[in-house]
């Protein structure tokens, strides 16, 4: 309508500058004859106001256009991918023209904002955090493992760059357990044909391109079809093939546990980790979390129990014993094992210091756990490790320092951001390897041990850091080094003499 509306007035003040003969000229063109156009004389009272309307009126119109244009015309698009996309599209005074879900979670998020309209106008850092908002609302940002990619296209590259950076400060702020990506790019004809018809984002398109640069053996459309988080860990090992996706790492994991369609579950990728692989966890109504471990490129499982959803532990509570089952779970969570990792489960039900508690033991990994859990909180009051036999070729295997820190941060419940001095030894303890991994956290120091062959954590302590002893010891540095001081003085002395 807008456009319609320049044009009239356009063709109006047009008009008005025009011969007033015009009908003459065509009839003469018609009779095929030779003219001379001369204009119309127009009065003198009249013919100077009417090229000065008409002048104004074309610079009003033009100015009308200039900003019809600025505030309607597309400056840079900004995609927002984890596994759902999500588009946006800006223009020059950073104010969102259009947010536009790419695929059916994308559409899910979106569903609380109309479907992205009510984010119509609404400043371009307003909008981005509000979708990063829902993204954790909806459990897509959750664990360390989590990837989340921003993407600015421009062909202003200085202002790409600058709108990256910008909103890399954004997220990086909101978000504090997955890690976050961001890019700047020019647009590019050829990337966005791509991107449209494999069903992305032009951010992630760009993203997938970078992988397949590592290994042009890989399929783009596959590579796109990956999550973030998939093609991030693809990234940091070389892309050495294609890995099986996480639906059919799900579809494995299911199969070998027995798990009916009704029971949820979660994946996540460890593309870097070695081996590379997928965790797939199922919530049984009464076995608790359980999880499983499928190469990421061979589909081998590589950890957990066969059928363990269709079968009860060796000596699972009784059904209608709801606190001993609570202990379990509880016991299992502290630990850091699932129902189907573990072996010789038992529960009791005992008193200590008059109060009721479960005592819960089993075998995990070689290491045998006894776990005291309040009977009437459910609560875990105080658990012991020790080491059992070992199964064989266990102590052939080691998962490495980083992540044997990742896992002590996890279990500690922070991220590496979030943390000072984080340190971690190899060492032997009990005759087995381990890591110990030690870090400060909110005032509190933390030393978690790991066992070097499974990654499981065997034993954490944690410790109100005590400012008063840092302080004597920087103190009693002081005093050293004024000493040594001393005695260099007095060794010059005797030289002297």
């Amino acid at each position: 309508m807008m456009q319609k509306t320049v044009e009239d007035r356009l063709r109006s003040a047009m008009e008005k500058t025009a011969p007033d003969d015009i009908g003459d000229v065509f009839a003469r063109i018609d009779a095929g004859k030779v003219v001379s156009i001369e204009p119309a004389r127009a009065s003198r009272k009249t013919r100077p106001g009417r090229l000065i309307a008409a002048c104004f009126a074309l610079l009003l119109l033009g100015g009308a256009g200039f900003s019809y244009q600025r505030t309607h015309a597309v400056s840079s698009v900004v995609s927002i991918d984890v596994n759902p996309s999500i588009e946006l599209r800006v223009n020059a005074k950073e104010r969102v023209l259009a947010c536009t879900a790419l695929n059916a979670d994308a559409a899910e998020v979106l569903d609380e904002m109309d479907g992205g309209r009510d984010l119509k106008n609404a400043k371009l850092d307003v909008a981005v955090n509000a979708l990063v908002g829902s993204l954790l609302r909806h459990g897509y940002l959750d664990s360390l493992s989590s990837s989340i990619l921003i993407s600015v296209e421009d062909d202003n590259a200085a202002r790409g760059e600058r709108l990256r950076q910008e909103l890399a400060d954004e997220v990086d702020g909101i978000v504090t357990q997955a890690t976050v990506l961001t890019r700047a790019y020019t647009k590019n004809a050829d990337l966005e044909t791509r991107a449209k018809q494999s069903g992305v984002s032009t951010g992630k398109a760009a993203f997938a391109q970078e992988v397949r640069a590592l290994n042009d053996a890989l399929d783009f459309d596959a590579l796109a079809a990956l999550s973030v988080e998939e093609l991030r860990g693809m990234a940091e090992t070389g892309a050495p093939g294609m890995p099986i996706g996480r639906a059919q790492a799900e579809r494995i994991a299911a199969k070998y546990a027995g798990a009916g369609d009704g029971i949820p579950r979660e994946v996540e990728s460890e593309l870097d980790e070695t081996p590379p692989h997928y965790e797939v966890e199922f919530e049984h109504p009464t076995l608790g979390e359980i999880e499983y471990r499928v190469h990421a490129y061979t589909g081998e499982v590589l950890s957990g129990e066969r059928d363990a959803l269709n079968a009860a532990p060796a000596a699972k509570p009784a059904a209608d014993d709801a606190g001993a089952q609570k202990a379990v779970r509880a016991a299992l969570k502290e630990a850091g094992f699932s129902a189907s990792q573990v072996s010789d489960l038992t529960v009791k039900r005992d008193t200590e210091d008059g109060r009721g508690v479960y005592e819960v033991e089993f075998i995990a990994d070689g290491v045998e756990y006894e776990v005291t859990v309040d009977a009437a909180t459910g609560k875990v009051l105080e658990w012991e490790a020790e080491p059992a036999d070992r199964p064989a070729g266990i102590l052939d295997r080691d998962v490495g320092a980083q992540s044997a820190a990742k896992e002590a941060l996890r279990k500690a419940g922070f991220s590496a951001s979030q943390v000072s001095g984080l340190e971690t030894d190899r060492d032997i303890e009990d005759g087995r390897s381990v890591y110990e991994v030690e870090f400060i956290a909110d005032g509190v120091e933390y030393e978690v041990t790991i066992d070097a062959a499974t990654g499981q954590v065997i034993g954490w302590e944690a410790e109100p850091v005590d400012r008063d002893d840092d302080e004597d010891d920087d103190e009693n540095d002081a005093n050293e080094d004024d000493r040594g001081e001393d005695d260099e003085d007095d060794e010059d002395d005797e030289d002297d003499d």
